[in-house]
């Protein structure tokens, strides 16, 4: 934060008063990659239903799977990624939840709001196994293993 605010010629002050927490701004950088990614994704999707999204996932995977600053990120500072990435102390988990429902809508898939964010919830936890398995101490999840479990979390 020191170097952000000497880098932006503010004082540290007004970039807490900017921002909020370091954790927060690391949440809105890692959002706006995320978003890219899931935006490059849904553009290489075809097709709809089940599938499409599916393929968005596969997708936006393989994507976060070459983003090196986040993989920085997670190795050095494990604890904070964790917190940052898959817990409410920022707003990154239930962006991804809001993103996937506007991808369960795109895709054709309909059904009661809240079950639909349910489930939504429940895939992007599940996705999240997928892209963030070293942070949660897990071998890696592979997306083919994972495939199933998303299937099963998508209405008919």
């Amino acid at each position: 934060m020191d170097l952000l605010a000497s880098e932006l010629s503010i004082s540290r002050a007004t970039l807490y008063r900017a921002v909020g927490s370091r954790d927060a701004l690391l949440g809105d950088v890692f959002w706006a990659i995320g978003r890219l990614f899931l935006a490059e994704a849904g553009g290489e999707a075809t097709g709809t239903g089940p599938d499409r999204v599916i393929q968005v996932s596969r997708i936006f995977a393989e994507l976060m799977a070459t983003a090196q600053q986040l993989k920085q990120f997670v190795a050095e500072e494990p604890q904070t990624a964790s917190r940052v990435l898959l817990t409410t102390a920022t707003d990154v988990h239930n962006r991804a939840v809001d993103a996937q429902l506007e991808i369960f809508v795109t895709s054709g898939l309909t059904g009661d709001p809240e079950e639909m964010r349910r489930r939504a919830f429940l895939y992007v936890r599940l996705m999240e196994s997928v892209v963030y398995s070293d942070i949660l101490g897990l071998p890696e999840v592979g997306f083919d293993l994972a495939e199933p479990a998303l299937r099963a979390l998508l209405p008919a």
